[in-house]
């Protein structure tokens, strides 16, 4: 064997030793990205919602919060969500009801896709009922928790904003509804079947806001806020509170009643929230 020959099976064999080398390490980096895209899908989360509100991140970003049936409140990061071709422009915005998915890391969900039902157009182009469904959210964000089923409340959402939709219907029934409801959601409605005292059924029973709900003529001399309630008031805020969501909306009142409702639960959220919305002043500043 010659010395050429000899040096080009040595140099050969260190190429193929090389090129064994490489195999293995694009092998090994494929097995770890495959391991990561896994867990990724793994960690991927489709949950049902609507946003209640996005801020802007940088220059190209939003983050979300979103009420979601599964997780209950979550807030989300929307990698270039405000760049106009990006696909997730319209499913970040406020009132945007669909399926979400999202990326569940330690710390934080990051928003990957979105399919959207219904965006609310509508009240895109009412400004009086824009604020209504704003303050609507802003009341949905206020009680929300993480990790909380809020199958009910966000059924609550859907149906009062489908209603902002519907001209027959008042909006400011639709937000008295509303505000009661969200609070008997929540455990901190009124008793308006019995006297709150001593648990008596009177139907001339009167409504104080300090003790939370009805008070019968026997313990009215206890209080010093009873308001006597119109009959038709009365049926009203006990067909609000014991009815299923879907059925909220299907009714009208007369003027006299929808002022007595307005004082009621208007009084009620104030002594019992305790907490000012800046969509709802822009809203009375906008209705009056």
């Amino acid at each position: 064997m010659t010395w050429k020959k000899s040096i080009g099976i040595v140099f050969w064999r260190q190429e193929r030793l090389k090129i064994t080398f490489i195999i293995k390490e694009l092998k090994s980096v494929q097995k770890l990205w495959k391991n990561a895209k896994e867990r990724k899908l793994v960690n991927q989360i489709v949950v049902t919602g609507m946003v209640l509100s996005q801020t802007a991140i940088g220059e190209n970003d939003r983050r979300v919060v979103i009420l979601s049936k599964e997780r209950g409140k979550i807030a989300a990061f929307a990698r270039g969500a405000r760049r106009p071709n990006s696909a997730l422009v319209g499913a970040t915005n406020p009132f945007s009801f669909g399926t979400f998915t999202v990326y569940e890391g330690r710390t934080s969900y990051t928003l990957v896709s979105a399919s959207i039902s219904n965006y609310f157009e509508e009240l895109r182009t009412d400004i009086e009922g824009a604020y209504y469904g704003f303050y609507f959210l802003d009341l949905a964000n206020y009680y929300a928790r993480e990790a909380n089923d809020e199958t009910m409340m966000l059924k609550l959402l859907y149906q009062t904003l489908r209603a902002l939709t519907n001209p027959r219907l008042p909006d400011r029934l639709i937000r008295y509804i509303y505000e009661l409801k969200m609070l008997c959601i929540n455990g901190e409605g009124p008793q308006v079947f019995e006297c709150i005292c001593c648990g008596e059924r009177e139907k001339s029973a009167v409504f104080s806001v300090r003790k939370g709900g009805l008070v019968c003529g026997k313990c009215m001399n206890h209080i010093t806020d009873g308001t006597p309630l119109h009959p038709s008031t009365l049926y009203t805020l006990q067909y609000i509170v014991s009815s299923p969501v879907e059925k909220l909306y299907n009714f009208l009142v007369k003027e006299e009643v929808l002022q007595q409702l307005s004082e009621i639960v208007t009084a009620y959220l104030k002594e019992y929230l305790g907490k000012q919305f800046k969509s709802l002043e822009i809203l009375e500043t906008i209705t009056q």
